[in-house]
């Protein structure tokens, strides 16, 4: 006999996706933690999908592919593993960071296909600034061509994604530089890229003195678009 009500239940679970923002620096440990006990959960079919919105204090995260002679050995702030794919990168305040606990299992279990609709859903957020994202190949993340005409190449990066898939749940997710310290990068090899003309920048740095609150707005419009509704929560600490 089929229990109609757990059926539901598990269905509910499934097609809702939640959206929390901390107002607060969020320690990377923790947030971390939280993040691997929702994943399971919703693994479990327990939890809803979550889309975690925080930022960091300042701190570098070793990926899976970090070179230890990415990271200078001066690097002011404290360094963290993480089972992140990529390499070395920054998080600081000013950077908003968002953690993407989603069900692969409702999204076609294809990890590339998963990927690319992130990419397509930060270019089409930072459109609506009159930013042109653009990708390229051998190169993770979201870029800003700022190569003048008859100019040397110069492409900043704008956004990384650093994903993990764990039983089709994704876990870890982007970081969208609004208004961080940009000399923080300095201390590393970001995402291993050292070639010549190829930085980081920011939606401030660009010229655009745009808040995270105006940031995290547009993000979720455009996260619909993508992925489908989102249902406001309380965030998981």
């Amino acid at each position: 006999m089929v229990n109609a009500d757990k059926d539901t239940a598990q269905k509910r679970i499934i097609a809702v996706i939640e959206w929390a923002i901390s107002s607060e620096l969020v320690d990377y440990q923790q947030g971390v933690a939280v993040m691997e006990a929702r994943a399971a959960a919703i693994a479990a079919k327990t939890q809803n999908q979550l889309v975690w919105l925080v930022e960091h204090p300042a701190l570098y995260t070793a990926g899976t592919s970090a070179k230890p002679g990415d990271l200078s050995p001066n690097a002011l702030y404290p360094v963290y593993k993480s089972g992140r794919g990529g390499q070395f990168t920054y998080h600081g305040p000013g950077q908003r960071v968002v953690y993407l606990m989603l069900d692969l299992r409702e999204l076609g279990r294809d990890v590339r296909a998963f990927v690319q609709s992130i990419e397509h859903w930060l270019i089409d957020a930072l459109d609506a600034f009159n930013v042109k994202g653009v990708i390229r190949d051998g190169r993770v993340g979201v870029w800003v061509d700022r190569t003048l005409i008859g100019g040397p190449r110069h492409e900043d990066k704008i956004a990384a994604i650093g994903l993990r898939v764990k039983k089709w749940i994704s876990l870890h997710g982007i970081s969208l530089n609004v208004e961080p310290d940009l000399h923080h990068f300095d201390a590393i090899v970001p995402c291993g890229i050292r070639e010549q003309g190829l930085g980081v920048t920011s939606l401030v740095d660009l010229g655009l003195p745009i808040t995270l609150a105006e940031v995290d707005e547009v993000l979720r419009q455009s996260f619909q678009r993508q992925f489908g509704p989102v249902q406001s929560v309380s965030p998981p600490i």
